[in-house]
């Protein structure tokens, strides 16, 4: 069986979930278990009108629910012709948005917004798609079923974050989604949203449709996993810094999963690591034009020098001085205590014999964090930094790719230097205004002409 995910863009609207089922349709062979975004932008509005709301705008956040519902039932007209299944459709839709403006009325009331009452809310968005999108492929003759993601994706109680349990989703999954495939039908769930084991709904992050089907995937042991977004695969660049950026057709999946780590959108950081564990393939293609060859991602692909570059802006890097580090034992784990207090994940560290300097890219919590770490010795904050990272699995073999990659920033600066403990992944921090120059100077570099 495979898993087929399809992102935000590919179920955007009526004409993309058009396309959807026809890709769907030309894989019916394989078993397909579909696992569904929310309609583009649909997440954002969503938290943007519980903001709204627990700041007392109940009026912005009603509208908010009413352009969402209309986009919605438009899409229905669009997508079911038999009129009583569209009414039917149109009054589960509609019932869900009368809860959904309800909720928004409660936070309003109540004046502040809880992350489970934000989870309830961001939640909307999947249910919704995933409903008209189990509608929509009805209607062309597929033999779809919905199925609940909170059934089977079973999390911990952090939410806005939380942790799946690999061992409850394999469960469930034979339980929810099995049964469906023994009988030639195709499951259709939500990504993103989960539940706790007492039925409390979650989140599993921005972009946790994509760890969704992988999750799904490996709970299944899928033989391919396939993304489905709206560019052709991975690229060596984002195109929109590097317009001469190229299409990667095969890449390993160290490789991915770091350039997914350091800012390369088109696949979630966490997507690769249940597909690496069970070994399992990964496409990634564009809904908008189905005949490519797209991206895959396998543990046999070419090793190369350098594969890609990827980037971060907006980065913050805090630096820690003290010569209390000197010689000393347990002093790194004390400093990483802190962060871990502080639910603050750090992208790259440099050390020396006293001082100690990494990257943030959420620093929401920085007040209370500088707070802590102060006592420890010399803190500094630099802010509008921007990660640079070039990756592949050749790069350390020999100095020839990272000298050319130092020789190619020529006189831009750089502010922090860490290569991967794998040596597959150069990572350089660089003002923030110079990780557009710097990524295109890099790709000139390694893809550019006479670049060998």
């Amino acid at each position: 069986m495979i898993v087929v995910k399809f992102g935000g863009t590919s179920v955007g609207d009526a004409e993309a979930i058009e396309r959807a089922a026809s890709i769907v349709r030309g894989r019916l062979p394989g078993r397909p278990v579909i696992v569904v975004s929310a309609m583009g932008g649909a997440t954002n509005a969503l938290l943007a009108l519980a903001e709204q709301a627990s700041r007392g705008q109940l009026i912005g956040a009603a509208r908010a629910v009413e352009a969402l519902r209309e986009r919605h039932l438009n899409a229905v007209t669009a997508l079911v012709p038999d009129a009583q299944a569209a009414t039917e459709l149109s009054g589960e839709l509609g019932a869900m948005f009368d809860e959904l403006a309800r909720l928004a009325e409660a936070i309003s009331v109540l004046g502040f917004l809880t992350p489970r009452s934000l989870d309830t809310i961001a939640a909307y968005g999947e249910i919704l798609s995933s409903h008209l999108v189990t509608a929509a492929f009805r209607a062309r003759d597929i033999p779809a079923e919905l199925v609940d993601a909170r059934r089977v994706m079973i999390t911990d109680d952090h939410f806005c974050k939380a942790e799946p349990d690999a061992d409850r989703i394999a469960e469930a999954a034979r339980a929810h989604l099995q049964p469906h495939l023994r009988e030639g039908r195709v499951p259709i769930m939500g990504g993103f949203i989960g539940a706790t084991p007492d039925g409390i709904t979650t989140t599993l992050g921005r972009g946790g449709s994509d760890y969704s089907a992988s999750l799904v995937g490996a709970a299944l042991q899928a033989d391919v996993i396939e993304i489905w977004t709206d560019v052709d695969g991975m690229l060596t660049a984002d195109p929109r810094v590097v317009p001469d950026a190229r299409l990667i057709e095969r890449i390993r999946f160290d490789e991915a999963s770091e350039l997914a780590s350091f800012g390369a959108k088109v696949l979630h950081p966490s997507t690769i690591a249940p597909a690496v564990r069970r070994g399992i393939p990964v496409y990634i293609y564009n809904s908008r034009r189905p005949e490519g060859k797209g991206t895959l991602i396998t543990s046999d692909a070419p090793r190369r020098p350098v594969s890609a570059i990827a980037a971060k802006s907006a980065t913050t890097v805090v630096k820690l001085r003290s010569t209390r580090m000197l010689l000393a034992s347990g002093f790194m784990k004390t400093v990483f205590e802190i962060f871990e207090r502080h639910r603050t994940s750090v992208d790259v560290i440099a050390t020396s014999e006293v001082s100690l300097s990494v990257t943030l890219d959420d620093p929401s919590n920085l007040d209370e964090l500088l707070g802590d770490l102060t006592p420890l010795g010399d803190v500094s904050v630099e802010r509008e930094r921007g990660i640079v990272s070039i990756v592949g699995a050749g790069l350390s073999d020999n100095g020839v790719a990272l000298a050319r990659a130092f020789g190619a920033l020529g006189d831009l600066r750089v502010h922090m230097a860490s290569l991967s403990a794998t040596g597959i992944n150069l990572t350089l921090v660089v003002d923030g205004e110079h990780v557009g120059p710097a990524m295109q100077r890099l790709h000139d570099a390694f893809f550019g002409e006479g670049a060998t």
